[in-house]
């Protein structure tokens, strides 16, 4: 009775741990496109499907097992890839380790097989998180590249609900942008608003405070003129951070001069405007049109009208060149965001 326990445990973990494996596997394959690590996957689940004998299989009883209808919060979503890995790597782990342990009980050889394979895990967990660190960046900037809807929070109640609803709208970027209040209900927020941006696959940036940005696992942060000095916002994202490559800056110019100073410090974006007045920011002038533009014949890279923009007058800023834009209260203070969300959405892309 006792062996044919063992025999259902092991069962239940090797099939655990091949599923596992082939989730990381998939990902290596299309999302890295590495054959190396692919590879490694393929050799360790043959492996492990050698060992997986017929005894083992016919000891399954999967009616009668009472744990099969257990599941926990955490498993019913993943907040991105990079929580899938981790996830399907701890599975891997601890199904190895139960091998292992029980494979001993059957045959010396069984565990002994799974502890090198375990060691082989961390191994090619290892360099699974050098890829995705690396791969970082490039996706942000791809997403970056791709947007065409920004928002910038003000303070509303319910701001998570509010963006969510943005989100569900089409918004590709929210940047979380609030400079009073008490730093701990400041970065309450911001985990939350991060999480449901990652939740629909949008960027999450933090304006000014690259604390905070680093504590929630913000994907950039945003700058003023007057804030602190792009150099400086690397060497802090650099220092605790990680790799500040990873990270997309963003600043904001309301004329060429700045965009100059903008375009020096080697930002990934750039805000354009404002371009009609904006109690956002009450002691800039509108730039206008004429920046826009501007802007249109000068940058290259990723850059977003800002200033007053919402359903009723975009298409004037889209006529005059413009492809992105970021708007405030447009979304923030609309009684439904994702219907302009979804509005505004449509007008960028014709």
């Amino acid at each position: 009775m006792s062996q044919q326990i063992v025999y259902r445990i092991l069962d239940a973990n090797l099939d655990r741990a091949r599923e596992a494996l082939r989730t990381i596997e998939e990902w290596c394959r299309f999302g890295l496109e590495n054959v190396d690590l692919c590879d490694r996957c393929k050799q360790m689940r043959q492996e492990l499907a050698l060992w997986h004998r017929e005894d083992f299989r016919l000891a399954r009883n999967t009616p009668n097992d009472p744990a099969t209808g257990l599941s926990h919060a955490n498993e019913i979503s993943r907040t991105d890839i990079q929580a899938l890995l981790r996830a399907n790597m701890g599975r891997l782990q601890e199904a190895l380790r139960v091998l292992e342990e029980y494979g001993k009980v059957i045959d010396p050889n069984l565990g002994a097989a799974m502890k090198q394979l375990r060691y082989q895990v961390y191994t090619l967990e290892s360099n699974l998180l050098e890829h995705e660190i690396a791969n970082v960046g490039q996706i942000r900037r791809q997403k970056l590249q791709a947007a065409s809807l920004y928002l910038v929070t003000m303070p509303v109640d319910n701001i998570v609900s509010v963006v969510e609803s943005a989100l569900q709208g089409g918004v590709q970027i929210v940047q979380y942008r609030q400079k009073e209040g008490e730093d701990n209900v400041r970065y309450h927020i911001a985990q939350q608003l991060c999480e449901v941006c990652h939740k629909y696959d949008a960027l999450f940036f933090v304006n000014d405070r690259v604390d905070i940005a680093i504590a929630v696992g913000a994907d950039g942060i945003h700058v003023g003129q007057t804030d602190l000095p792009v150099a400086t916002v690397r060497q802090i994202l650099n220092a605790h951070g990680g790799d500040a490559s990873q990270y997309i800056i963003g600043q904001s110019t309301t004329n060429p001069q700045e965009l100059a100073i903008a375009l020096s410090n080697r930002v990934d974006y750039v805000g354009v405007g404002p371009v009609h007045a904006t109690p956002t920011k009450p002691t800039k002038a509108a730039a206008g049109y004429d920046y826009v533009n501007y802007a249109t014949q000068n940058i290259e890279i990723p850059w977003f009208a800002i200033g007053g923009i919402d359903e009723r007058n975009l298409e004037e800023a889209i006529a005059v060149g413009a492809k992105r834009v970021a708007v405030v209260r447009a979304l923030m203070q609309a009684e439904h965001p994702d219907r302009v969300a979804k509005q505004m959405r449509s007008l960028l892309s014709q």
